[in-house]
């Protein structure tokens, strides 16, 4: 790994990034806060790393003895399913999919028996949150369509049984209020002191984080199943993983606990790295190599915020109206009745995906397998908070 892309912030703080992908100095300073910690180890920046609420967002952090629930955040599980479908591009038009699409806001249980039956499945009724399953939620949450634009590894690309005419669906979403649920009484009880292993707590706290790991994989399949519904397709998986949650690990011979905040792991395979919702997304392959310790076995988990969400109407409505930003300069459709969000989610406002896949091939930590561009991109009819 090149020195430029591996910046030394202090001996346990480090971001992996060109010297060109811009970086706010409020993450870092977030990184360097939260490596004071008890038992906190190492931690380290993606190429995203951006500001959260107290901790950063795009991270990894390695403690011993100890770990810390706040730095994973409410959603735990948040992560993404990558989908081929059996749709090709042909002569796809793309207004005619968004009014395919429909409106996915709504409780599945309130549709019908059958999508009660698929939500009942999944036994998720003593979470008391299983009227949001299968929605996707606001915030950087969505729903998108997407077409490969660019092949990079042609036998990779070919070992997935992948099809360059294959629409492709990507959905991003995670454990909705459940999560947060989990964090506030863990915050009422415990602060953000974290826990010590192998306490009573730790033990309670590992079963609900599993629970709301099932839960957030079982949202992301049925809000897949409601789209291809829609759409008259099927699809198959591709890749699913979670962005937000914690792992026991053994990290250059200390055991420990893996905290990944927006952090995708960096397991050998598939894996899909979004832009915003006007940008592309990027299929890699993650490497095995001898820097991946560095890393703390993470990877970038999308193009990163650039803006805070307050300052995003200002900037832009002199610019663009509400309507304008529902295409893209790249001529897809973004559906979005929320107008605050729509300003809140729009390309301006986040890092070019570009750089952030620039750094993390510098650091020589992927593979570029495609590219793809979005097609139509969802995130509310108008009523995303069930």
């Amino acid at each position: 790994m090149g020195n430029s892309s591996l910046q030394i912030i202090a001996d346990n703080v480090s971001v992996i990034a060109s010297p060109t992908t811009w970086i706010e100095g409020g993450a870092i300073q977030q990184l360097q806060t939260t490596a004071k910690l008890p038992g906190m180890r190492r931690v380290v920046g993606m190429p995203d790393l951006h500001p959260g609420r107290g901790y950063p967002v795009g991270a990894a952090f390695f403690s011993i003895g100890r770990f810390y629930p706040a730095l994973i955040g409410g959603d735990i599980g948040c992560g993404m399913r990558f989908l081929k479908t059996d749709l090709t591009i042909g002569k796809l038009s793309l207004d005619k999919l968004v009014k395919r699409l429909g409106n996915i806001d709504a409780p599945l249980t309130e549709h019908s028996d059958f999508w009660q039956e698929r939500v009942d499945a999944y036994q998720m009724r003593d979470t008391g949150f299983e009227r949001s399953l299968g929605s996707i939620g606001g915030g950087n949450h969505f729903a998108e369509l997407q077409q490969f634009d660019e092949i990079y590894d042609r036998a990779v690309f070919d070992s997935h049984a992948l099809d360059r005419q294959q629409v492709m669906l990507l959905v991003h979403s995670g454990s909705r209020g459940f999560g947060g649920q989990i964090l506030r009484q863990h915050i009422d009880h415990f602060g953000h002191v974290g826990l010590l292993a192998g306490s009573s707590a730790a033990a309670a706290y590992w079963s609900q984080h599993a629970r709301a790991l099932q839960y957030a994989e079982a949202n992301r399949s049925l809000i897949a199943e409601r789209i291809c519904a829609n759409l008259s397709t099927t699809a198959d998986v591709v890749v699913d993983v979670h962005h937000n949650f914690l792992s026991e690990v053994c990290i250059d011979g200390e055991h420990g606990f893996l905290h990944r905040k927006g952090a995708t792991p960096a397991d050998p395979g598939l894996l899909i790295i979004p832009g915003s919702r006007g940008d592309y997304s990027y299929l890699v392959q993650a490497l095995d190599t001898e820097y991946s310790s560095i890393s703390l076995f993470s990877l970038a988990h999308g193009a990163g915020r650039k803006w805070m969400r307050s300052e995003c109407e200002p900037r832009l409505s002199k610019r663009f109206t509400a309507t304008q930003l529902s295409r893209t300069a790249l001529n897809s459709r973004v559906v979005c009745h929320d107008k605050a969000l729509i300003f809140e989610e729009a390309p301006e406002a986040y890092k070019p995906i570009d750089t952030v896949i620039h750094s993390l091939l510098e650091a020589g930590l992927i593979r570029l397998v495609a590219k793809l561009k979005p097609l139509v991109s969802y995130k509310t009819s108008g009523a995303c908070c069930v």
